[in-house]
């Protein structure tokens, strides 16, 4: 069996504007065909068009190829055998970034196609199964403005049986540490010491010096981690975050292949990796980061807003 195709489709919500920071209103699937008559599928939290645009390249030499061109006629059954083939012929303009997301919804639609071919779902190729039910959280975005609103948004989540709930932190929080205090704390209150809690600040803290006061209430409250507390540049700032009792996710918003993890937990010292699986490399990847997570002690909570 050969691989013969890699079609790139984007989707995209009629009318959406992308003035919002939103990725549900557009998506790009990958499919990958074979002479067998079998398609692997996949999509990516990316830019359609820039995937589209590294799958179809036409090569510029041996290190400079389109994905499509460096898997035409290989054996599709090699899942980690085509990763490094796609690694090493992108090394010239790729190793991070929208490239591994190329390379990750690649590798996806590999997996799903082995799966296909050894009449298993990709969990069973995996590893075993450890459990029969996992807990499902809810993000709740804006949180509010006040303690009424706070509750009031809690309640919708309430509403559905969540018994995990993530709230967000706003830019505001940074100018106002005692406001942000009582949402925490009236989050806590409400919602009583049965529904965990957890704390995203994505995009809303810019340097440490905007949540560290935060930490003293959010250990207080028992929040079971605070999530992307700073831009992922800042890697070295993740570690200020350490000794306050409430563990630290990074990841999330952007990194890329295991060598971003590995920086991110020695230097960033996060105790929690929240790789999202198609910008991160794939199934492939993430195993790699997975295992490096468990040498370390650390764990690892996958995020992804598009996972087939």
């Amino acid at each position: 069996m050969r691989i013969t195709d890699i079609e790139v489709t984007a989707l995209r919500v009629p009318g959406w504007d992308a003035k919002g920071f939103d990725g549900s209103y557009d998506d790009c699937i990958v499919e990958i065909h074979t002479d067998a008559g079998i398609s692997g599928v996949a999509e990516v939290d990316s830019v359609p068009s820039v995937i589209r645009a590294i799958v179809e390249a036409p090569s510029s030499h041996r290190h400079a190829r389109g994905l499509k061109e460096t898997l035409l006629g290989c054996d599709p059954t090699d899942v980690e055998g085509l990763w490094e083939r796609m690694y090493d012929a992108t090394h010239y303009y790729g190793r991070r970034g929208v490239v591994m997301h190329a390379i990750g919804a690649t590798d996806i639609a590999l997996w799903d196609l082995r799966g296909k071919v050894l009449g298993k779902p990709v969990v069973e190729l995996l590893g075993r199964k450890r459990r029969e039910r996992v807990t499902a959280y809810g993000t709740i975005y804006p949180l509010g403005s006040t303690a009424d609103e706070a509750r009031e948004n809690i309640d919708c989540s309430l509403a559905l049986g969540l018994r995990a709930i993530k709230i967000c932190a706003e830019p505001s929080w940074r100018r106002d540490f005692s406001r942000a205090e009582t949402l925490i704390r009236a989050a806590r209150e409400h919602v009583g010491e049965s529904v965990a809690l957890m704390i995203d600040a994505a995009a809303a803290w810019e340097k440490p010096e905007d949540g560290l006061p935060l930490m003293p209430a959010l250990r207080a409250c028992n929040f079971l981690w605070v999530e992307a507390p700073l831009p992922l540049d800042d890697v070295a700032g993740h570690a200020r975050f350490q000794g306050f009792g409430v563990p630290i996710g990074g990841g999330d918003l952007g990194l890329t292949s295991r060598f971003e993890y590995e920086a991110m937990f020695g230097i960033g010292r996060i105790d929690i990796a929240q790789p999202d699986v198609s910008m991160a490399g794939g199934l492939t990847e993430l195993k790699r980061i997975a295992e490096m997570a468990r040498k370390r002690g650390k764990r690892v909570v996958p995020t992804a807003t598009k996972t087939i």
